[in-house]
């Protein structure tokens, strides 16, 4: 019997335990009562700081090893956190943005980007969308970005393992819907540390605001979140420019 949604999760399940995005959404759900968090990760000291981090907040706290270059152990990794219990919420925040001038040069780093952005996620994402779906509720956050929305020159190879990212989130929340199981995918700007220069507000933002985004957009029951707001209507001009003008204007 799916459970009533509208309320705050109790149980999250991160992917990407040690993303600054992924720590900072679990401190504002365990502020709102979530009591059960999944940390899921390589295993370093730096998942075990986090871990020891959210549990000093009030929260229990596992720690779950999780590697995204390999699917085959997935299921083994992530099968023990949904038989023990309800997970209310699975947020995919892991993911790397490379180094486009040196992984134009070299083939196999720019394949890492890939297969960690976009291979490792389709994995997780199918494998934790099953589960959910299994157990009749749940949210399933993924966390995409601007830059899917249309290749740059600067950034094509993680821009485009982005846009396959947020092509196969979108999907698979319309192959969900109507099973109480909903996908809500998150399109933050650039990504900044708080205390780094803002630059273009319209264009950037923080993990803190993308935490809190998403808390709203969870919320509302919101299908799709940007961060900031008002880059929805800016990717929206981006998107509709002529490759010639973009070209010149994009870089």
């Amino acid at each position: 019997m799916p459970k009533d949604a509208s309320g705050p999760p109790r149980s999250l399940l991160v992917l990407g335990g040690t993303s600054a995005i992924g720590l900072a959404t679990a401190r504002r759900l365990i502020a709102r009562g979530a009591r059960l968090v999944h940390l899921a990760g390589r295993p370093s000291p730096a998942l075990e700081k986090a871990a020891d981090e959210l549990t000093a907040l009030g929260a229990e706290v596992r720690t779950v090893p999780f590697d995204a270059l390999d699917p085959e152990s997935h299921q083994a990794s992530l099968g023990p956190v949904f038989a023990a219990g309800d997970v209310d919420l699975v947020l995919i925040a892991f993911g790397i943005a490379g180094d486009q001038a040196r992984d134009e040069s070299r083939p196999l780093d720019a394949v890492r980007v890939a297969q960690t952005n976009y291979t490792g996620a389709v994995g997780a994402g199918l494998l934790c969308g099953a589960a959910l779906q299994e157990q009749g509720h749940g949210t399933l956050v993924v966390l995409s970005s601007a830059a899917g929305v249309r290749a740059r020159r600067a950034d094509f190879i993680y821009g485009s393992s982005k846009a396959g990212l947020d092509a196969f989130a979108q999907g698979l929340g319309d192959a969900l819907y109507g099973t109480g199981v909903r996908v809500m995918v998150v399109r933050p700007g650039t990504v900044l540390d708080p205390g780094t220069p803002r630059g273009d507000a319209r264009l950037t933002t923080t993990p803190g605001q993308v935490a809190a985004a998403i808390e709203l957009g969870l919320r509302r029951g919101s299908e799709t979140v940007w961060v900031p707001g008002g880059l929805r209507l800016v990717m929206s001009a981006v998107r509709g420019l002529p490759r010639p003008l973009f070209r010149r204007l994009v870089v």
